[in-house]
């Protein structure tokens, strides 16, 4: 299946989403806010694209510092409207992030984590059911030789495993499991499809490695393009069978595969509805983004009066019509790809397209 030239269906569709997306810049409701609670991790993991350390040289966040932040937010808009997501490093290396998820729902937004689920016991998966937790993301990026091997750790697919089994036993919890696809795991996600299914999982997301890091000097992270485009034709595969909703993950404009593999089209929403508040305060927006783009801090700024007067850089991206896209018919539909995949010059970085198309 060519990516382009696009179907006249696809444009039609594109066309009003386009439209829808032109409301949202504008009015740029927020909708998620990530935390970035710790820089520490307890895993070393080969496609990390942050530098997160067991023992980091920054401290934890102190919680009250993000609960202030959520009195802003809650001042100016519904609390109820706003997913807080807990991010890191990895958050469970907090002893209070219990105390932490308990303090955000009581201020009444919903709450959920993404993990690496190593320490996820049974008794802190209760303790975070009990503190409001109303979602969560494990990574899985393999059976067991596979997943150890990217993670660096020997216990890491055991204890995933576990996790999932508890969150699949525990009715109407929402929770999704997120592979990355490496040259390593490619031939076998068959394998890891039957895995989940057999596990339970309703749903699972899927990415591709983008080129910082930790992964941008490992040549197992790269896929070929034969690969790259086969990640596509899996995903729309597997959502065809029905037996587990697969998606890739919201980066990348994908021409003609738009509306095939994932639940909606293309857009980056950085800066739009989704904001972010980093470990050391800066104001940013997606956590993969590059601290180029961050647009304040909380320890100076006020997080709402940030979010409502700048981001313009995230919002209204002809400045990013330059380079690989400054002929790009597309760009009008793709609008420069992800905030993530610019460098700090604003150079693009890498292109899901391009590679589609080669």
């Amino acid at each position: 299946m060519k990516p382009t030239p696009l179907t006249f269906k696809k444009k039609i569709a594109l066309e009003l989403w386009r439209e829808q997306q032109k409301m949202a810049r504008d009015e740029h409701p927020l909708r998620q806010l990530f935390w970035e609670c710790t820089l520490r991790c307890d895993l070393k993991c080969r496609h990390c694209g942050s530098d997160c350390k067991m023992q980091s040289e920054s401290k934890d966040m102190p919680k009250e510092d993000f609960l202030r932040v959520l009195d802003g937010i809650a001042k100016k808009t519904d609390p109820h409207k706003v997913f807080v997501i807990i991010s890191g490093g990895e958050p469970l290396m907090r002893q209070d992030i219990e105390q932490c998820g308990a303090g955000i729902y009581q201020r009444g937004f919903p709450w959920g984590m993404v993990t690496n689920a190593l320490h996820l016991t049974p008794q802190r998966f209760q303790g975070l059911l009990k503190a409001g937790m109303h979602s969560m993301t494990i990574s899985l990026d393999g059976l067991e030789d596979d997943h150890n091997w990217m993670r660096g750790n020997d216990n890491s697919f055991k204890m995933v495993s576990q996790a999932i089994d508890m969150l699949v036993a525990t009715e109407g919890f929402v929770f999704d499991i997120v592979t990355c696809v490496t040259r390593r795991n490619y031939e076998k996600l068959d394998e890891i499809k039957e895995f989940l299914i057999a596990k339970g999982v309703p749903r699972w997301r899927l990415f591709t490695v983008f080129p910082v890091g930790r992964a941008a000097l490992d040549p197992m992270m790269r896929l070929t393009n034969e690969e790259f485009k086969g990640v596509f034709e899996f995903i729309r595969t597997v959502r065809k069978e029905g037996s587990i909703r697969a998606d890739y993950g919201c980066e990348g404009f994908l021409g003609n595969y738009e509306g095939e593999v994932r639940n909606r089209l293309y857009s980056c929403q950085a800066g739009i509805s989704v904001g972010s508040v980093m470990a050391d305060g800066s104001i940013a927006a997606c956590a993969s983004i590059r601290a180029d783009y961050n647009q304040g801090n909380i320890y100076e700024d006020d997080f709402m009066e940030v979010w409502e007067n700048r981001y313009l850089k995230y919002r209204y991206r002809e400045w990013m019509r330059k380079d690989d896209c400054a002929q790009c018919k597309y760009f009008r539909y793709c609008q420069g790809n992800g905030m993530h995949l610019r460098d700090g010059e604003g150079k693009l970085l890498f292109c899901h397209l391009k590679r589609l198309s080669q």
